[in-house]
């Protein structure tokens, strides 16, 4: 199956409902602190961010790590991961709160973001 097959199922599953389920989740930091993201902003990796492949900009997801039970609030400003079988990055302060380096999460989308880049 094409990535952008994929890539629409995913889609078309969000949209259908809102919360996906053990999905493998991870993190990224300072290789990426102060360079541009796909949204056009500037990663920090200490702000409450994350990387999806097709979630629009802008998006409010709750993370929560099914181990610990705890949550985070992030706003998608990227694209990623890359690596098959994980559906979410976190930034550094994002896996922090929850106490995930790799882990297995739910996601719930609170609200949808415009999609615009922006170049901050």
């Amino acid at each position: 199956m094409s990535y952008l097959i994929k890539s629409l199922v995913v889609t078309l599953s969000l949209l259908i409902s809102t919360t996906v389920f053990a999905a493998n989740t991870s993190y990224y930091g300072s290789k990426f602190h102060g360079k541009r993201t796909a949204s056009g902003s500037i990663f920090n990796m200490n702000s409450l961010t994350a990387a999806h492949r097709t979630l629009p900009f802008g998006t409010k997801v709750q993370v929560t790590n099914q181990k610990t039970k705890q949550s985070v609030i992030v706003k998608i400003t990227d694209r990623g991961p890359f690596i098959r079988g994980r559906i979410l990055d976190l930034s550094k302060a994002a896996a922090g709160e929850i106490n995930c380096q790799l882990c297995t999460t739910t996601m719930e989308i609170l609200s949808y973001g415009d999609g615009k880049y922006r170049k901050e």
